[in-house]
């Protein structure tokens, strides 16, 4: 395959709107020892995007110029000195949390999952932020048992859509929290739905719950915690609220430390903030190994992630602002290299 000097990236000027983001023309990396060189297939467009975009992403260290783009599936153009896998040729995942709205960029080999050529490259994208993150709260942080009741708040987007279909599998039943716009989605994937605006999700159902699963924290993650029961657990694992309401970090903070609170004086119930970044850099082999098993689910047909659409470098701007409105029940996907 020919590789190309340049190529053309979505690089965030700086940190603010979408206006911020402008499609340019940059070299095309050359991979060091230990890399590999990938044409990119497919990337999620996301709202942890949008987070990272408003410089309102804890973990993001690094400060613009600089290219977003949280995942992607990329086959192997090039390899750097001393690479024995992935081969050029193969098609790979990985969470990169920047730098894949791009048509080619470098990863550590050693952290690629190898994805099978027969899989869509825009669903298997989708598998490696939104469906990981489902899996690991499922599995690794709140340890579901078949049986168990679980609430989804959030149900709709991309990771409460996976945790819903996950939980299923799982062996659990599903109430879902969404808008009533989504309430047909919510029972397709195979939960209760349940109205995202009632003010005490225990005292409208008649139910607490097993497990609840917030990444939304309406009420700084309070109504949550109200429907957790007497011996459950609250996964939470996002504030997008807050995000969308332009809170302070100082109460976002806040919030978090509640949570600390709750944990540390509930004699029964417990809490956890889950960070999909911090548990791979704990756990790395889990990561590689829950996302292997996801793409496996995909190939053989158990699972089928949404795409709502496919855009291409240009519209990457009016897809932030698509999903800051809410609304969509799919994955946007960008397609670099049409």
């Amino acid at each position: 395959m020919a590789i190309p000097a340049t190529q053309h990236v979505v690089l965030l000027r700086d940190f603010g709107g979408p206006d911020r983001l402008a499609v340019v023309e940059r070299p095309v990396p050359e991979p060091r020892a230990g890399e590999v060189l990938v044409k990119v297939l497919a990337a999620s467009v996301q709202f942890t995007d949008v987070m990272l975009r408003k410089g309102q992403y804890p973990d993001l260290k690094e400060k613009p110029p600089l290219v977003l783009g949280y995942d992607l599936v990329g086959e192997v153009v090039k390899v750097g000195p001393g690479i024995a896998s992935p081969t050029v040729g193969q098609r790979v995942a990985n969470l990169t949390m920047i730098g894949s709205y791009a048509q080619y960029r470098t990863l550590l080999a050693d952290h690629c999952v190898v994805v099978d050529a027969s899989l869509d490259p825009a669903e298997a994208t989708s598998l490696v932020l939104s469906w990981t993150t489902a899996y690991q709260l499922l599995h690794r942080d709140a340890h579901v048992k078949k049986g168990q009741k679980l609430l989804v708040i959030g149900a709709a987007g991309a990771v409460g859509q996976a945790l819903v279909v996950l939980g299923k599998l799982a062996g659990c039943q599903v109430w879902g929290a969404a808008s009533s716009h989504h309430a047909n989605l919510v029972a397709a994937l195979g939960a209760t739905h349940v109205d995202r605006d009632v003010v005490d999700y225990a005292l409208v159902l008649q139910e607490r719950f097993d497990v609840v699963f917030d990444g939304i924290a309406e009420q700084g993650f309070s109504r949550a915690w109200r429907a957790v029961g007497p011996r459950g657990h609250l996964s939470a694992f996002g504030v997008s609220a807050g995000v969308k309401s332009n809170v302070s970090i100082a109460l976002v903070g806040f919030w978090l430390a509640r949570l600390w609170w709750w944990n540390l004086f509930s004699r029964n119930r417990s809490t956890s903030f889950f960070s999909i970044t911090s548990l791979r850099k704990k756990h790395p082999k889990w990561f590689v190994e829950d996302l292997d098993q996801l793409l496996g689910m995909l190939k053989r047909g158990a699972i089928k992630p949404r795409i709502a659409e496919r855009i291409g470098l240009d519209h990457v701007a009016k897809a932030h602002v698509r999903i800051e409105s809410g609304g969509l029940e799919g994955k946007i996907v960008l397609v670099p290299n049409p």
